[in-house]
């Protein structure tokens, strides 16, 4: 709309780049419609316009035309859609990908022609020489560190390229302390919720929200992910979401539900935030405006940083940076060959690779799919090395936790793909903790004992991986603040009626009115239905509402978790599941009156 020149070259380069993303890694990345909800006449002539000079920019790379849809169609496509004042809606289609593996793809890419690649590497400083014939000091190499052993070394280079993201900085101010910053970090905070919240192949955009930001909804790895936020923030290691930007999410997503779907705090099965490497100039303050283009910069000693830019756009940024390089430090290469070339596990990739894995190996269906479209052609490979389960089906793959296709033997694959690490497990090997903070707590010690038997990792330091990973979920996925729902303190806000009902279902477990329940009264009650169940699950049952960890479950604490489940706060409590099952079970057994029939027969 403002006609500016270099915001649409950055469309036309990304829309490329795109086709080329969806080319060359097939079985991780894919199409999808995504739907732009109309609510006022005016507007649809308005966006429709928009998203057809979108597809007119594409040309050749469009995936397929937009399309406009009355109130009923859209309805049709996603049915827990607001649906008063609906006018009708737009869908366009972008592509989607799987971002962690689509990082290691590249990584296994580039060492297959021949790249030294190694991880967890830190830049200590950078070394120069004098350059005999300017007399200028040039940068020829880095002093690095082995972040896992401590074992510091020394690397050089005729040229060092200096691409690290929201650490652009940093390392520009090793070259020179004095330069100015390039670099502005904003963050932007994700949720995953469960899969029911949005169609499987339809996602949804809203270009305006409240607060003048672009808030999504779409279906990514068979559950619903939502952001996102894009507020200033520090650079760190470690970002964790707040409480504020997970409910501003909630709250936009809530304003585009059928009022039949509750949205509640308690269905964010994880959170995170990310720090987007925004280029912008150093005196801006307000980062919702700038461009998400990249900047090629070379110092004065031949640092050459590349900043900014996407993820779409990474192929053409790393073009544009060997050729600055190749220019500036006189180097020999021949022209860039990376459009059209397949990332690894995309060239013998099909739709239909993932029946041969069911055939050939006896995988279920569902694993035999994700393996398809996580691995790609190397899914063979990872079936190869899957356990036999000892079951009549499936023949092989034990899972990791039984809700999610994940199975032991891609632990034992992924430590050839240079995980070294439980945290590079769960997150970026599998996108478990990405998925569900607590399924990937339950099948942390399985993972760290698979890995530590093939890193031969002794007691020690299987605890000290456990920890660190319960560290990360705790902090930096969601988990702290999704715990925080439910604390000691938490607000008991129950009508009297309300309180009355759960405390008749509490003495049903409480018989001999103690006050609370321990593992033995809910084994009574269990034993009492028929249904068995092992001491450690109990355990952890308990545990997840025990708020001063004593070992019981007050009165209090059991109507504090009832209270947070009626504001929505909490949900999938496996307690209050199992004491309203139990008490519908008890209520069945109840002997039924017969006195008002003459005592029957």
């Amino acid at each position: 709309m403002k006609l500016d020149i270099e915001q649409y070259r950055m469309v036309k380069e990304a829309l490329h780049e795109r086709a080329n993303l969806l080319e060359i890694a097939p079985h991780l990345s894919a199409p999808l419609p995504i739907m732009l909800p109309i609510y006022k006449w005016w507007q649809l002539p308005y966006y429709w316009v928009g998203i057809k000079l979108y597809d007119l920019v594409a040309g050749s790379n469009c995936l397929k035309s937009s399309y406009v849809l009355s109130k009923s169609r859209a309805l049709e496509h996603f049915p827990m859609l607001q649906k008063d004042k609906l006018v009708g809606a737009i869908v366009y289609y972008d592509g989607q990908h799987n971002d962690a593996r689509m990082n290691l793809a590249i990584a296994l890419t580039a060492a297959r022609y021949g790249a030294a690649t190694a991880n967890y590497m830190e830049v200590m400083s950078l070394l120069k020489k004098t350059d005999p014939q300017t007399g200028k000091e040039r940068v020829s190499g880095a002093r690095c560190k082995d972040v896992l052993t401590g074992e510091e070394f020394d690397v050089r280079a005729k040229c060092v390229i200096n691409a690290t993201g929201p650490f652009t900085d940093t390392v520009r101010k090793m070259d020179d302390k004095d330069t100015t910053a390039i670099c502005q970090p904003s963050a932007g905070v994700h949720i995953v919720m469960p899969g029911y919240y949005s169609p499987e192949s339809m996602g949804l955009l809203d270009p305006a929200t409240s607060d003048g930001r672009v808030i999504f909804f779409l279906p990514w790895q068979k559950m619903t992910i939502a952001g996102t936020t894009d507020t200033p923030t520090d650079v760190t290691h470690h970002p964790i979401p707040s409480e504020e930007d997970i409910n501003f999410i909630l709250n936009e997503v809530r304003n585009y539900l059928s009022c039949d779907v509750e949205v509640r705090r308690g269905d964010v099965l994880a959170a995170w935030s990310g720090i987007r490497p925004l280029v912008t100039d150093p005196k801006s303050a307000d980062t919702k405006s700038i461009s998400r283009n990249h900047v090629v910069d070379i110092s004065e000693s031949g640092l050459i940083t590349i900043a900014g830019g996407k993820w779409t756009t990474y192929r053409s940024m790393a073009e544009d940076t060997i050729n600055a390089a190749v220019k500036a430090h006189n180097l020999k290469a021949g022209p860039s060959r990376t459009v059209g070339l397949f990332l690894q596990g995309g060239k013998d990739w099909s739709p239909t690779l993932y029946i041969r894995l069911v055939q050939d190996y006896g995988l279920e269906s569902e694993v035999a799919q994700h393996l398809a479209a996580t691995y790609g052609d190397k899914a063979f490979e990872v079936a190869k090395m899957a356990s036999v389960t000892g079951k009549r089906w499936p023949i092989v793959g034990v899972r990791l936790v039984s809700e999610f296709p994940y199975i032991e033997a891609e632990v034992k694959y992924g430590i050839k793909e240079y995980a070294c690490t439980a945290v590079d497990m769960i997150s970026r090997r599998t996108r478990l903790a990405f998925l569900n903070v607590q399924a990937a707590e339950e099948a942390l010690p399985r993972i760290v004992e698979l890995m530590g038997r093939e890193l031969n990792w002794d007691d020690s330091k299987k605890e000290e991986e456990l920890e660190t990973a319960r560290k990360f979920l705790y902090y930096e996925m969601g988990y702290k603040s999704r715990s925080e729902q439910l604390t000691d303190r938490s607000e008991i806000s129950l009508l009297p009626s309300d309180i009355d009902r759960y405390k008749k279902r509490f003495h049903k477990f409480d018989a001999d009115q103690k006050g609370f329940i321990t593992i033995v009264d809910v084994q009574r009650v269990l034993e009492s239905i028929g249904v068995q169940m092992d001491e450690n699950t109990l355990h952890e049952i308990l545990n997840e509402v025990d708020l001063n960890k004593n070992g019981q479950v007050e009165l209090n604490e059991f109507l504090q978790l009832m209270s947070a489940i009626q504001k929505g706060r909490v949900s999938g409590s496996r307690l209050a599941i199992l004491m309203k099952t139990a008490e519908e079970n008890l209520d069945r057994r109840v002997p039924i009156p017969v006195d008002r029939s003459c005592g029957g027969l």
